[in-house]
């Protein structure tokens, strides 16, 4: 039995096709989101990829931001949910999950069991969050896949005081203008966003094993902010920008099986 999960993202969109509820078969991301083509493009990858059609598919969950927006899906479930779900299915051991997506932050707590005890979001400001590296980067004329790269060769973190995207650039722009170090400064905007989501983790409380998902938790550089931060390792979850979708395919298959 094959069941899928679509997690439309504010800026991606992903797709997992489960197997018998364990075996993923399809894992796939497109790096546009909710009202655009990135959820049928990764729906084409992911049938691409496995082989399959809708008709195959026994049930499909949705979430994330654009899951209302989403009209094949059979049930639409929350990204907080989901994502308790695909962490706990891939690192049964996590007791507090980071999530930094594009435009927003979550700290999530649960149980031995997987379920949730508490969470928390920010979602009302892009600081802290993908959205808020992408200006950080075109500001400091690099990329996000470089941006990792080169804090790793700072030689000390430049401070960024402000916790307002539009402030932060001024003052990046300002600090550039006055010779400090660029590697410097990513290490400091990779510090402003690890500092803003493991405040949302501390508000629960931070228990180990602490997993680290979404797209951000591709960035090295803020991965080691986060652990240093939080002054624990830190585990970056297997294909972290799917973990929602995987999530939501294990919600469709104990839904399958209840047909």
């Amino acid at each position: 039995m094959y069941t899928m999960g679509i997690d439309v993202g504010s800026a991606s969109s992903k797709v997992v096709i489960l197997k018998d509820g364990k075996d993923i078969v399809a894992a796939e991301v497109v790096q546009v989101g909710t009202g655009s083509t990135g959820p049928q493009r990764a729906l084409e990858q992911a049938y691409k990829a496995s082989g399959l059609t809708r008709e195959d598919i026994s049930f499909v969950v949705a979430t994330g931001y654009g899951r209302f927006a989403f009209t094949d899906a059979d049930k639409q479930i929350s990204e907080i949910s989901c994502h308790a779900k695909g962490i706990y299915y891939l690192v049964p051991t996590a007791r507090t999950i980071i999530d930094i997506g594009g435009q927003d932050a979550k700290a999530i707590r649960l149980d031995d069991k997987g379920g949730i005890k508490q969470f928390f979001m920010n979602d009302k400001c892009a600081a802290g969050t993908g959205r808020f590296l992408e200006v950080m980067s075109r500001v400091l004329e690099t990329t996000l896949d470089e941006m990792a790269e080169l804090d790793a060769q700072a030689t000390d973190t430049a401070p960024i005081s402000s916790t307002c995207t539009v402030f932060a650039e001024s003052e990046v722009i300002s600090q550039l203008s006055n010779g400090e170090s660029r590697n410097n400064i990513i290490k400091g905007v990779h510090l402003s966003v690890a500092s803003r989501a493991c405040g949302l983790a501390y508000r629960g409380g931070v228990e180990k094993d602490v997993v680290m998902t979404g797209g951000v938790a591709q960035n090295a550089g803020v991965v080691r902010a986060v652990a240093g931060v939080l002054k624990t390792d830190v585990i970056v979850a297997p294909n972290p920008q799917t973990t929602g979708a995987l999530g939501a395919a294990l919600f469709a298959y104990e839904a399958a099986q209840k047909k």
